[in-house]
Formats: structure tokens, sequence, C-alpha cells
């Protein structure tokens, strides 16, 4: 899904809306730690990992998605920052990108597409790995304590155009029956005054809940956890806010 999204993917994404909103809650937490190298786990096409360096820190992404990492690559070179970007997934970071860091961010509901307990284990304990004794583990997921309690199935739309070419981006959810989501994304196109074309991409979710979180981090070797409802720092409401947002350190 990923590799075939990412040409779209910063049409998608409002940018500069997004870093203003959610940089200054990022670095308050990374001056809490004094935090200089930073991993971006799950970096999509780098954006988060690029402002970071612009701001001074030793950034660098990962992503399962190779198509993604391209992505990010020109990114960079189009932006004239050197930010080193790696293909490596969730539970292979430690051993293709490195250990050491000050933090890791795991953001844009990342973590849910991992579907299974022993693989969000493998996750964490990996991201502990990477991370120096009280290193910082930023994750934000969507809040589905509140999508499931209230039956969310439709997130807002998204709209981007350039010249006379128009994109829509439209997501919703499949509820299944084994307990996890299948998370639909449809993205349509067209030129000018033309006919709509339509590509549909989905992949499964795991509806990873406040408690099965939280509960996963101290076996992993994260500890001193804080929970937010988004990336201002709004206290979690499991049935009003809109993410879960947490932060946890590396024990030892």
């Amino acid at each position: 899904m990923y590799d075939d999204f990412s040409s779209d993917y910063d049409r998608f994404v409002d940018w500069p809306g997004r870093l203003a909103a959610e940089l200054p809650f990022i670095e308050h937490q990374l001056r809490a730690v004094g935090a200089r190298r930073v991993l971006d786990a799950a970096c999509g096409t780098g954006m988060h990992a690029l402002a970071l360096a612009r701001r001074g820190y030793a950034a660098v992404g990962a992503d399962l998605s190779p198509g993604m990492i391209a992505r990010a690559r020109a990114n960079a070179a189009a932006a004239g920052v050197d930010v080193p970007f790696e293909v490596a997934g969730f539970g292979e970071l430690n051993a293709q990108v490195g250990t050491g860091f000050d933090a890791l961010l795991c953001l844009g509901n990342s973590l849910p597409h991992l579907l299974a307990p022993a693989d969000l284990a493998a996750a964490l304990a990996d991201f502990a790995a990477c991370l120096r004794p009280g290193g910082l583990v930023l994750i934000q997921n969507r809040n589905f304590d509140a999508v499931l309690s209230r039956g969310e199935r439709w997130m807002e739309p998204q709209a981007h155009q350039e010249g006379n070419v128009e994109w829509l981006f439209l997501r919703f959810y499949d509820f299944e029956s084994d307990g996890t989501l299948t998370f639909n994304l449809v993205t349509l196109r067209r030129e000018g005054s033309g006919a709509w074309r339509q590509q549909v991409s989905t992949t499964r979710l795991w509806p990873l809940r406040r408690r099965e979180l939280i509960a996963a981090l101290s076996p992993a070797g994260l500890g001193e956890v804080t929970c937010w409802g988004d990336t201002q720092g709004a206290s979690f409401d499991p049935v009003r806010s809109p993410n879960l947002v947490v932060t946890a350190q590396r024990t030892a």
C-alpha cells in the first residue's frame, strides 16, 4: 500500500500545517531528555526528520517501504539537508540503523500495522535497543479506544491541487470479525474538468488500545510512561481525544 501511495503522500499531508502544530510538542519532549541524535522510525517521506535536522538535530529516518524511503531521499536532496534514510522495518532497526540514539519517534499511527502482540513486543524491544539508557520513545497512534467505542468508520477527507490537477483522499475502516480493521484509502484524481480516476488501497490494522500499548512497554524495558491526547500536549481522554500520544524512557 505505502509503496503505491508514496508518490502522493506529500500531497495528502499538509506538511506546513502539521509540522507547525506538532514540532513544538516534539521538541519540548526532546529537550527534556537532552536529545541530539533522533531516529524517526516509520518515517514515511521523511518530513519530520528533515524538519528536526534543520533545527540542529542529528536525525536518521527508517521505513519498511522502499517507495517511501526513495521519496524521503528525494525530499532531502531537494531541501539540501543531509539526513540518512534507510529501508528498515520494526524489529530490524537496531541491526540496520544502529544504537545509542537519544530519542526515537514513531508517528503517524504506524504501530497499529503490527497485527499480533508478539510483533508489538518485538518492535518495542527493538525501539529500546536503539536507545541509550534514559533515551526517549515518542509514539503517536489514533485513539482507538474512541474509534471502537463509537464505531468511527470515516476520517476527514483531504484535498490537494496543483495547477489544473486535483486530488481527493478518502479514508475509512471496515471492522473485521477478528477484531482487526481494514484501512481503506481511496485516491481520486482529475485534470481540469475531466473524469475522476480512482485508486483504492487497503491494509490491515490492529486497533491498539491504550491499555494494550501501556502493558507492552515495561516488558520491553521502557518506563516513565506519560500519555497525551494529541501532539499539542492535551490530556488523554479515551472518549474524545483524537490521538493517543505516549512517551516512555529506556530504563536500563
